[in-house]
């Protein structure tokens, strides 16, 4: 969930700054809280706040100006509401007719129960207590695509995880320096993978494996693991830092996995 809904503090604060942004720099904080609903004195203490924060620079009497940090941080809360509303979307239907896969053999204004498994929807004859509902749209066998209307309940979900198995870059042996069980009990766990970087994909072409992903890794990470899939990605160390600041984003759970079997260095 987007770290703005988790707090009403966050939350506030994200307005403010937004509203800051859309007026800089002469800022009337008596404005904000009229748009706000609070009090002035209540935008005066989130101000002081953002400043320490060092998302905003006070330019003097009533001017301000949003710093590349806060304009950062924005853009990150942004990016998470986003997610977050496709999440809502892809579990929460609030239109006539959404697709699931049949469980069963269904027939046109049946009732259903609708669940989540291996990232898709399906929707089910057995009819589970405090389990999403609906009604099918046309009769289907099982396996084919179905319409469903009257979507009621939240459909459960549990998030997925995302497990980091870093390798070791060539300066330090690459390929030839990795722990190969510990990577294969890794991928024996069924996981959807992603290789990131020419030593990640050398090391999973000797294990006879073919990654799912070789481009987009990062985006299909925090898609995989929003439907409920874990996923698992094979990078080195310097591409490690870009799959955390996604992870961060989306706050998505995550291990790390550290394959080198010793530590070594070649010169260059």
């Amino acid at each position: 969930m987007a770290q703005i809904l988790q707090s009403k503090n966050l939350a506030t604060k994200f307005q403010i700054l937004l509203e800051i942004a859309a007026s800089q720099p002469n800022i009337q904080q008596k404005n904000i809280a009229g748009k706000l609903n609070i009090t002035p004195q209540a935008v005066s203490e989130y101000v002081k706040d953002l400043i320490s924060d060092g998302w905003l620079a006070s330019q003097g009497r009533s001017r301000y100006q949003v710093t590349k940090e806060g304009v950062d941080w924005i853009l990150k809360m942004a990016r998470q509401l986003q997610s977050y509303c496709s999440f809502v979307n892809k579990v929460v239907s609030d239109i006539s007719i959404s697709t699931a896969i049949a469980a069963d053999n269904l027939s046109s204004g049946q009732p259903v129960s609708l669940y989540m498994k291996d990232g898709l929807l399906f929707a089910s004859n057995k009819l589970a207590r405090g389990a999403a509902k609906g009604i099918v749209a046309f009769d289907a066998r099982k396996g084919e695509d179905v319409g469903i209307s009257q979507i009621e309940g939240v459909i459960e979900l549990e998030m997925g995880e995302v497990i980091i198995c870093k390798v070791p870059d060539v300066r330090e042996g690459g390929s030839r320096n990795v722990d190969f069980a510990r990577l294969k009990a890794e991928l024996d766990k069924s996981r959807l993978v992603g290789a990131i970087g020419n030593e990640a994909l050398v090391t999973l072409k000797s294990m006879g494996v073919k990654p799912d992903y070789r481009y987009g890794v990062k985006e299909a990470m925090v898609e995989a693991v929003s439907c409920g899939q874990s996923f698992l990605v094979v990078c080195t160390e310097d591409a490690v830092s870009e799959v955390f600041r996604r992870l961060e984003e989306e706050n998505l759970k995550y291990k790390i996995v550290a394959l080198a079997r010793i530590k070594r260095s070649i010169s260059t």
